[in-house]
């Protein structure tokens, strides 16, 4: 499907210039706590864990400081697994799977593996239910050398001391319908570009690196994923958001080239988790619980 008048910002076929950007800005709306949220489950955490910032977000008067959560004996023989959650603030279940999988299920993994969680990357954009930050920028296309979004170059540079000594990273997403509503058609409206829709999804799907392919680790994944919701089936093309699907409920992307999260550990296991919250098939508790499955799922594969 494609329509010259998608979305109600902006002149069709021009990209946003600092007037439409504001006309952006302005529809977003604080709809959540940061604070409250994550802020707060994360101290419930320092007794058990090292919790240390690595940076602050600020935009306008508004200041996000942002939090990584640490093995508490960190062992150098051992696994390291990099954690991270909320990189799109709207993909809820990222964020409260990383905290819970830290409260419930980590410490039973102390002496196995190392591990490093950043449960929300993008706390501007939780609070207001978005994908993208205050900028109108994607955090997941912007990591790279120079990147544009706050949030992006610090998890960068939190991660840049360890970068080649990950075993895994586990990157959590959601694919909604708001993607193909909302997302989809800002992006393409933002760059004056035409809006082309593809179908979204129903049930949970991973994203492997297509430079670094690693099927096992992705199937042990799906495998402990599908005793808690249903994957995502291929569509009539026979692929899933586009992309062909290469095997049960798995795809590929080049991750370092599109500026994808995953790509910045420069760990042997790398993947991306989708799960979809509006599916009739599952409830906002089992979409948490899939994330919380497939953390476990790569631990364990690792360590």
């Amino acid at each position: 499907m494609r329509n010259s008048h998608f979305y109600p910002i902006g002149t069709p076929g021009q990209a946003w210039g600092a007037a439409e950007l504001a006309q952006w800005r302005a529809r977003q709306v604080r709809q959540r706590s940061y604070a409250d949220d994550v802020l707060c489950a994360v101290d419930h955490l320092r007794e058990r864990f090292d919790v240390a910032p690595y940076g602050e977000v600020t935009y306008a008067d508004e200041r996000f400081p942002l939090f990584a959560i640490r093995s508490r004996h960190w062992q150098a023989h051992l696994p390291n697994v990099l954690v991270t959650g909320g990189v799109h603030g709207y993909e809820t279940s990222g964020v409260h799977g990383a905290l819970r999988f830290l409260d419930a299920h980590a410490p039973g993994y102390a002496g196995r593996v190392n591990l490093l969680v950043v449960p929300c990357v993008s706390p501007w954009a939780y609070e207001r239910i978005q994908r993208w930050n205050f900028d109108a920028i994607d955090p997941n296309r912007s990591f790279r050398a120079d990147s544009p979004a706050q949030e992006s170059a610090a998890l960068m540079r939190l991660v840049a001391p360890l970068r080649g000594q990950f075993a895994a990273h586990i990157d959590l997403h959601e694919t909604t319908d708001t993607d193909g509503s909302e997302y989809l058609p800002a992006a393409a409206a933002r760059d004056g570009k035409p809006f082309g829709s593809h179908g979204i999804p129903d049930g949970f799907y991973l994203v492997d690196d297509t430079a670094n392919p690693q099927p096992a680790f992705q199937q042990a994944i799906i495998e402990a994923v599908e005793r808690v919701t249903h994957i995502a089936p291929a569509d009539a093309h026979g692929g899933i958001i586009g992309s062909p699907l290469v095997a049960h409920g798995v795809i590929h992307y080049a991750m370092k080239e599109l500026g994808l999260c995953a790509g910045i550990s420069g760990a042997r296991y790398t993947t991306t988790t989708e799960v979809y919250p509006d599916s009739p098939q599952a409830t906002p508790e089992q979409c948490i619980a899939a994330q919380v499955a497939a953390v476990c799922a790569g631990v364990e594969f690792v360590g």
